[in-house]
């Protein structure tokens, strides 16, 4: 019998001080746990404190290929400088061309809990990241939608990006993982949209970020299985769009 053991490849980390730089050079930049810190201004305990908040997330009801591997919760804000301002609840839409697999599809998830929405952590968390895509993108308000995912190997395996190799349709996405316990997989696997160029890492430290330029890069997570029972992978995406929300055209009178 021939055991293959699974490569794991870290990110390439960048320090808080080149973050803006290295994603406006290459498209993208990841910090380990004590660089997200240092970034955010949140101390390891208190981005910690927040992943029992993904203990309590819905199904997922509206997975096309007839999964029932990923959990959610998503809400909407404005970030504008240091204001962080929850918009009222409102459906999470993508067009068939950047998703092809749920596009055209309004999908209403159950809001992230008040509490943490309340939470200083989350507060500071969104705060500063505004502040690294006005650094990039200019001083502007942020159309944020944030997404509470777990992804669940009850049937065996899980899909993080059941879409494939995918842009969201916003200016910047940040994917923070917030826990990853008894699975194998789960690479990231980003390139550039315009050639063949790309990387592939696993993010396994809590709460390390990797920050993308989403008109420059496509992404993807491959599936994950389990090393034993109860085998999940947590994270929080956080999209940040110029002008206003990504929703449906309006149809013409």
């Amino acid at each position: 019998m021939i055991r293959r053991t699974m490569i794991i490849i870290s990110p390439d980390y960048s320090t808080p001080d080149h973050f803006c730089r290295d994603i406006q050079s290459r498209g993208y930049a990841a910090l380990d746990t004590q660089g997200t810190s240092q970034l955010t201004g949140i101390s390891p305990a208190d981005l910690h404190a927040m992943k029992h908040w993904w203990d309590d997330l819905p199904a997922d009801n509206y997975l096309r290929d007839g999964g029932r591997y990923r959990r959610r919760r998503h809400s909407s804000f404005v970030v504008d400088g240091d204001q962080v301002m929850l918009v009222p609840h409102r459906a999470h839409w993508q067009p068939v061309a950047y998703n092809a697999l749920h596009g055209g599809l309004h999908r209403l998830f159950d809001p992230v809990r008040q509490e943490l929405v309340e939470s200083p952590a989350w507060q500071q968390l969104l705060r500063q990241l505004g502040h690294v895509c006005s650094t990039l993108g200019g001083q502007q308000p942020w159309f944020v939608e944030t997404h509470q995912f777990r992804i669940d190997t009850t049937d065996g395996i899980g899909r993080p990006t059941p879409e494939g190799a995918h842009r969201d349709g916003v200016d910047y996405v940040a994917i923070l993982l917030v826990e990853r316990d008894h699975v194998i997989g789960g690479e990231s696997r980003i390139f550039e949209a315009n050639s063949r160029t790309g990387e592939r890492f696993t993010l396994e430290q809590e709460w390390s970020l990797l920050m993308l330029d989403d008109g420059r890069m496509i992404h993807e997570s491959t599936p994950i299985q389990p090393t034993a029972p109860d085998g999940h992978r947590d994270t929080l995406v956080i999209t940040w769009r110029a002008g206003g929300f990504q929703d449906a055209p309006v149809a013409p009178a």
